[in-house]
């Protein structure tokens, strides 16, 4: 019998390497991984200088029903920043005290997008 949460939950795991990777050799500077709080969870948080980078990946096999990108709703916008206003808090910081941005990357296939400040909280 094929565990497919397993799988799925393997399979989620290699892209969002994949991305810390990416963004790494872009020059961001990774902080943490799948960082849940009662709020939601964060996929990856990076630090680009001076600014936090809450990243969100997407995965998707093909575009046919719109591809990575596009499933990143505002409700799924909403969780994210109230995850990283409560991560925040717990570091002392807000979106007030902090330079803050919200990226996705996308991964359609074998393509990857990347979304820097695809999103915010106003």
């Amino acid at each position: 019998m094929i565990n497919f949460f397993s799988k799925t939950r393997s399979c989620g795991a290699e892209y969002e390497a994949y991305a810390r990777r990416y963004l790494e050799r872009a020059g961001l500077t990774f902080v943490a991984a799948n960082v849940a709080c009662r709020a939601g969870e964060i996929d990856l948080i990076m630090r680009d200088q001076q600014t936090w980078v809450f990243v969100e990946v997407r995965y998707r096999r093909n575009a046919n029903f719109g591809g990575a990108a596009a499933s990143v709703t505002r409700q799924k916008q909403q969780r994210l920043l109230r995850a990283a206003s409560f991560w925040l808090a717990g570091h002392n910081a807000s979106f007030d005290t902090s330079s803050c941005r919200f990226d996705v990357i996308a991964i359609t296939g074998s393509q990857l997008e990347w979304l820097p400040d695809a999103f915010n909280a106003e």
